[in-house]
This record gives structure tokens, C-alpha cells and sequence, in this order.
């Protein structure tokens, strides 16, 4: 719960910005509108937008102490505890920060949760030290809301065609060169495997479901033709496929994307052994990078042991270790395609066969990654 920090509630009727405060979310979220959060950090860290920063009216305590004071005492006690808490060089520092946002953010917005007594706060405390700037109608509420209701009606509304193809045939690379896709993997920062995981954290759940609705009304609002996203199961990592996403998934059309069995495994090469040793090594030196790149590895390995069997994980582990062995040692990386070419004979392939042989009413074309972008220029 929170309050206004000034005195006369009157003061919320004043105009205060040159610009008019909007309720276009549509126009905020296909524009990339800049946008305040000045909700509490713990807020902010639970659901947010992109092209937001978070420079909160109060922090996390002082939000909850000024929520304690409401429930015992009411809102004039709380007021008069926020203006105690937020005052003098506290206060200050605040207006600087949020003057030096709307400085560099000349077109953009603020917004609290419901757009009412933080806003306004804001708004009056920026308009005292010379600014006017507007803020979103609603606030977070309302925004989370439109994006929610507009995630299904991208669901239920759209045409999309699914990119599928097996573990290896660079999937998101030819997903990226259609004319209108959806990174589902890009906005779980994940690539959907056991070995997905990437260095940075994965978003929330709501900033996961937010991102993946933006898109979609990108995609539906200022591009053509169907989307193309990529044949991804319930979770990505640990971010759900929204349900009416899944459901619109599960009867579009499929693409299937082919790659001979050298090249697939030269890219999983590159993805998940260059690429990432690289990642840990840039983020923490060579030796302890090399060193948390072989726990990555390894570790990701062991998540599908039940899958694969006792036996089957053992024998992998140990070309695994030998290839980090070679690869630390000469730079050498002939022995990561051995266990890679294994994984995907043995585990992946036929894991996905099966599960294609269940689809394959809805299969409208297949080839390599020349033929489909050829076929889908013609197909515009």
C-alpha cells in the first residue's frame, strides 16, 4: 500500500505537464517509449517493462513502514510519515535522479502502480524543481493488464508457422532471417535444452510473459504476413509458454528445417562450446572462466542422466572431461564433436522424431535453410 507524500490531496486535480498524460499503451509499447518505474525496487524486481528504469518515491522499507502506519493509523498518519522519511538530502537526491531521467528521456512517461498517489507525487515534487512531465494513466496496473489481454488476442487472432527442426540445424539463426518472428528463447534468455542456460539470469515469469506480448504487437502491428517462431515445449528454462500461446502453437503450420549431421554438430560446437567458453571466460578470466565453463558443461549433462542412463551419462562424461582436458591444454576442440555427435544420435534425434511423427499432418514444407527462405520470399 501507498500514499501520497503531500499534504493537500487538492493538488492532485492541478494540471502538470506541458505534455498531456497518456493511456496509449499500444503507442508506449510499439514505440519504446521510455518509461520511470517509481514503484519500490522490490516491486520493479517482481514485474516490469522494457525501456523502463526503476528510481523509486520510497525504498523498500520506507514503503513498508509507511504501510504498516496506514493499516494502524490511516492515510493522513501515513502521509505525514512518508514526508518524515523522504526529506532533506533524501528527498534531493530522489529529484535529482528523476530530473536527470527526464533530461535524458525527453518523450518519455513515469508511472506507480495504479498511476494515482506516487505519479502525482512525483510529478508535483519534479514540477517544483522546474520540470513538467507526464505520466501513464493506470500505471503499472493497467499496463500489465492491456498486455495480458492483448498476449491473447495475439494467440487468438494471428497466423503463425513454426519453425522446427532437430537438435543442431540452427533453428534460431534461419528463424531470424524471415521477414516477421518471435525469439521466444531471445526473451527467456535461455536456448530451451538442458544446455540452454545461459550467464546471465533469466527474467521473471511476468517480465518473461510482458516481453513476449510486446513482441507479438510488434509483430502484428508494424509487420506483414504470418509470425514465425521457433517448436519449443512448455518451458523455456524456467519461463512458461503462456497457455493460449501453446494452445494457438499446437495447430499452426510446421516448417522443417534440415541439416546434414556435420554441420549440426559444428554448430552446437560453436553454440555451446566456443561461444560460451568465450561468455565465461570474458566474465571471469581465462582460468576461472574455463573452469565454470566445464561446471556449465558437465553439470548440464548430468540434468538428463535419468534420461540417458547410468551408462550412457558415464561414457559421456568421460569424453567430456577428456575434450575440456585437450581443449584447456591446446586449445584443440576434435573431442567435444564426439560426445556432441552421440548426444544427438543417440538422445536427441530420436526424442524429437517421435514427437514430430505426431505433427506431421501439419507439415508444410521442409528443407535446408536456402530452400525455406527461398520458399517463404515467394510465399509473401
Amino acid at each position: 500500500m501507498m500514499l501520497l507524500l503531500i499534504s493537500n490531496p487538492q493538488t492532485q486535480l492541478i494540471a502538470m505537464t506541458s505534455r498531456p498524460n497518456t493511456e496509449n499503451y499500444l503507442d508506449l509499447f510499439l514505440n519504446d517509449i521510455p518509461m520511470m518505474d517509481v514503484r519500490a525496487p522490490i516491486e520493479y524486481e517482481k514485474g516490469a517493462f522494457p525501456h523502463t528504469v526503476n528510481e523509486p518515491l520510497m525504498n523498500d522499507e520506507e514503503r513498508h513502514l509507511v504501510g504498516i502506519r496506514y493499516k494502524q493509523k490511516g492515510q493522513e498518519s501515513a502521509i505525514e510519515l512518508g514526508n518524515e522519511l523522504v526529506c532533506g538530502a533524501i528527498k534531493a537526491n530522489r529529484i535529482e535522479q528523476w530530473q536527470a531521467f527526464t533530461q535524458a528521456h525527453p518523450d518519455g512517461y513515469l508511472y506507480c502502480f495504479r498511476g494515482g498517489l506516487r505519479s502525482r507525487t512525483t510529478q508535483q515534487w519534479l514540477s517544483e524543481a522546474g520540470i513538467e512531465y507526464p505520466l501513464v494513466t493506470g500505471g503499472y496496473k493497467a499496463m500489465r493488464r492491456f498486455l495480458i489481454d492483448e498476449l491473447t488476442v495475439s494467440a487468438n487472432t494471428h497466423r503463425y508457422r513454426i519453425i522446427s527442426g532437430r537438435t543442431g540445424t540452427g533453428k534460431t539463426r534461419l528463424l531470424k532471417r524471415t521477414p516477421n518472428f518471435v525469439d521466444l528463447e531471445g526473451l527467456a534468455n535461455h536456448r530451451g535444452s538442458s544446455f540452454g542456460r545461459q550467464l546471465t539470469d533469466q527474467p521473471s515469469q511476468i517480465d518473461f510473459e510482458n516481453g513476449l506480448s510486446i513482441a507479438l504487437l510488434k509483430a502484428r502491428h508494424l509487420k506483414n504476413g504470418p509470425i514465425y517462431i521457433e517448436d519449443e515445449s512448455r518451458l523455456i528454462g524456467r519461463n512458461a509458454v503462456p497457455q493460449e500461446f501453446r494452445d494457438r502453437s499446437s495447430i499452426s503450420d510446421i516448417v522443417v528445417l534440415e541439416a546434414p549431421i556435420d554441420e549440426r554438430i559444428n554448430i552446437v560446437l560453436q553454440d555451446y562450446v566456443i561461444d560460451m567458453t568465450n561468455a565465461y571466460q570474458q566474465d571471469a578470466g581465462t582460468e576461472a572462466g574455463f573452469n565454470l565453463f566445464s561446471e556449465y558443461l558437465l553439470n548440464s549433462l548430468s540434468r538428463i542422466q535419468k534420461r540417458l542412463g547410468g551408462e550412457q551419462t558415464q561414457f559421456l562424461q568421460s569424453l567430456m572431461q577428456d575434450a575440456l582436458k585437450d581443449q584447456q591444454q591446446s586449445n584443440t576442440l576434435d573431442k567435444h564433436k564426439e560426445w556432441i555427435q552421440i548426444l544427438l544420435s543417440k538422445y536427441y534425434d530420436p526424442m524429437y522424431d517421435f514427437q514430430l511423427s505426431k505433427k506431421s499432418e501439419r507439415i508444410i514444407f521442409r528443407g535446408n535453410k536456402d530452400d525455406i527462405l527461398g520458399w517463404i520470399n515467394q510465399d509473401q
